[in-house]
């Protein structure tokens, strides 16, 4: 067996950014997305976001790699919306996300920015967020 611990910080958002994640559906939607990534053998320590977009930490399983958690997660749980949650329209994620690796020590710095978002958010727009997460990280926007 492998001894292998990868924290990410991992963020996608809904397609055209629509502002899907309003406080009841948010719940539900994260509530299925722990669930199912224990089916799938992913660990994920935190997750919320904000009506657009959510930011998870999670451990990288040594057998799957991040592109693979990801559609393991984006696109089991759209299925799922889209069958359990009576829209009028398809729901989508967006096919980008960013990914961001976390030391040990960064990882309660991390928590609590995830745990934050709604605070975080009555401050500073996706938008914001985006282009520091691009600065910050060195991502340039055409490899997004």
């Amino acid at each position: 067996m492998p001894y292998v611990r990868i924290w990410l910080h991992c963020v996608w958002c809904t397609k055209s950014k629509k502002p899907f994640l309003v406080p009841g559906k948010k719940t539900e939607i994260i509530n299925h997305i722990r669930i199912n990534a224990v089916k799938n053998g992913i660990y994920i320590d935190f997750l919320n976001g904000y009506s657009e977009h959510l930011h998870c930490l999670l451990q990288l399983p040594p057998d799957k790699s991040l592109s693979k958690v990801m559609q393991l997660i984006k696109r089991e749980s759209s299925r799922w919306i889209n069958q359990n949650l009576r829209l009028k329209y398809k729901f989508e994620w967006a096919d980008e996300y960013f990914s961001m690796s976390v030391g040990e020590s960064g990882l309660n710095s991390v928590r609590q920015y995830i745990r934050d978002q709604e605070a975080h958010h009555r401050k500073e727009t996706w938008e914001s967020e985006f282009e520091k997460l691009v600065d910050i990280y060195g991502f340039e926007e055409h490899t997004l």
